[in-house]
């Protein structure tokens, strides 16, 4: 082996030295068992993507699941074909309206949303529920469908052992502040925005 060779491997073999470093002293003080609340928001594509791959992840722990979805209430959806086909511990609630910008109907979304809300809120306080995923709760937040001081009551009250992963754009300062993790979506460049159709199997 080359001297420059060498030099190169020995300046790796360093820089991973310190990196292992780094990330053992991370690890030996995360030393909290517990359920978290994750937040995904932004205006960028992935943030039901990333909920649905936790709940696959959790799923194959044999992990007991619900999921809801506010807004998306009547498109086919690939994630829910797949899973709710195989035996897992899985519920899957959703608003059951259109778009809220289709119904053109708030009282209607309202109830269909709060009713929804009842079915998160008995997963919420289930101690054999692990995770619960409240997809697109932001729209029925910020569109007032439900009480912002109810839901984050009920997230901080959920069992210990419980995460949380929420989803939707315009996540307010309350919902970061109850999160323990949280991802913003950044949308640079979607398809959509170009003229190129929503494509099944990959946006739904």
């Amino acid at each position: 082996m080359s001297s420059e060779s060498q030099d190169k491997k020995s300046r790796h073999k360093s820089r991973m030295q310190n990196r292992k470093k780094i990330v053992d002293e991370a690890v030996s003080k995360a030393l909290e068992e517990r359920g978290i609340v994750i937040l995904y928001t932004g205006d960028g594509k992935g943030k039901t993507t990333a909920a649905m791959g936790t709940v696959t992840r959790a799923l194959g722990f044999g992990y007991s699941t619900v999921v809801t979805q506010f807004i998306k209430g009547t498109w086919e959806c690939g994630e829910k074909n797949l899973l709710m086909g195989a035996a897992h511990p899985l519920q899957w609630h959703q608003m059951g309206t259109d778009f809220t910008w289709e119904t053109q109907d708030f009282e209607a979304d309202k109830a269909a949303a709060m009713a929804l809300w009842e079915k998160a809120r008995e997963a919420l306080r289930d101690e054999r529920v692990y995770l619960v995923v409240l997809d697109e709760l932001t729209y029925a937040l910020n569109y007032r469908w439900l009480d912002k001081e109810e839901v984050v009551q009920a997230i901080q009250q959920r069992p210990r052992e419980q995460t949380v992963v929420i989803t939707g754009r315009g996540a307010k300062q309350y919902l970061k502040d109850v999160a323990d993790t949280v991802s913003e979506m950044c949308a640079e460049k979607h398809a959509f925005n170009t003229g190129i159709a929503a494509r099944r199997g990959i946006e739904w």
